[in-house]
């Protein structure tokens, strides 16, 4: 169901107005990003991004955050729905998910252009407390992420946004403004239900939600699932239909992907062999961290790790 809905997204035709917007947007993005990769920019949560060649699937953690996407195509999976990206999109996680990604078209000419701005999930619940957002009857809970069309409402305070880095004395003043703004439009528009659920006191998802910071936070550790039922005030099996309907996988699972990413990032910045930084992140068996990493990564520890800086990547994800 919610393929096909993604699908239906795609298909969307944009307004002229629209379209002008998310070319200039794309044009501020790239004369903030000279060089292929993630720009960090001195706005709180802000990066850019700009790719230029097409990439192989690789799996990512996605936090709290809004991706907009002005050129080029992506491919967002979680828990086999595939989430389509293009220069009409904008990606919602309003949870920690882990994903497998893959950059679909980009080039030198015509890269992918993308800016990403991390929510900050209590400014979310203020803004959700307004009176203008009327409690609602609580609808099926829906996956951590989804996409959506980007809207005139929506590019305009990006694109004012990107403007502060040419105004740089003006970011301590406006970035929050501008940025509770964009919140705002997100919650008036389609995928503010996400949020919602997210941002809700005492809702499923935000409990479960809880559980999911609970266990990024603590996923060295043994896994005791009365332990992490307690975090989240929930039977056993309700947090696992719960926390699967959000995630698109088991807390076992979960962590599992949270501690073969976390090994990775330590061996290609800290330089870490496979076996020290399987036990850094609670394996205790290097046989098995090494069957469980090539699964995820397609080819054994070193192997990978020696790839990726051949190809001059040293992060864990992107």
């Amino acid at each position: 169901m919610e393929q096909a809905r993604n699908q239906r997204i795609m298909n969307r035709e944009p307004s002229s107005r629209v379209v002008a917007m998310r070319r200039e947007l794309a044009r501020k993005i790239a004369a903030h990003t000279p060089q292929a990769g993630a720009q960090a920019t001195v706005i709180p949560g802000l990066t850019l991004y700009r790719r230029t060649a097409p990439s192989p699937c690789y799996p990512a953690t996605y936090e709290p955050s809004l991706t907009v996407f002005v050129q080029g195509r992506k491919r967002v999976t979680l828990g086999g729905t595939t989430y389509p990206c293009d220069e009409s999109t904008l990606l919602l996680s309003s949870v920690d998910v882990p994903v497998v990604s893959q950059i679909v078209e980009a080039s030198e000419e015509v890269p992918l252009l993308a800016l990403l701005l991390k929510l900050d999930m209590a400014v979310v619940r203020e803004i959700f407390s307004q009176e203008e957002f009327q409690p609602r009857e609580s609808s099926s809970q829906g996956r951590g992420i989804g996409i959506g069309i980007t809207t005139a409402d929506l590019l305009k305070p990006c694109s004012r946004l990107l403007d502060l880095l040419d105004a740089p004395e003006d970011i301590p003043f406006l970035s929050d403004l501008i940025q509770r703004e964009i919140v705002y439009r997100l919650l008036r528009g389609p995928q503010g239900e996400r949020l919602r659920a997210i941002a809700t006191l005492g809702d499923q998802s935000q409990r479960t939600a809880k559980a999911v910071a609970w266990l990024r936070a603590n996923y060295a550790k043994p896994l005791r699932l009365d332990e992490l039922a307690e975090v989240a005030r929930m039977g056993i099996s309700t947090l696992h239909h719960h926390f699967r309907a959000l995630t698109a996988m088991s807390p076992l699972q979960y962590q599992k992907q949270l501690r073969l990413q976390a090994a990775r990032e330590r061996m290609l910045i800290e330089g870490l062999d496979a076996a020290s930084a399987a036990f850094e992140v609670g394996y205790e068996s290097a046989s098995q961290f090494n069957r469980e990493y090539k699964r995820l990564f397609g080819q054994p520890p070193m192997r990978d790790v020696k790839a990726r800086r051949l190809t001059g990547s040293t992060a864990a994800s992107d």
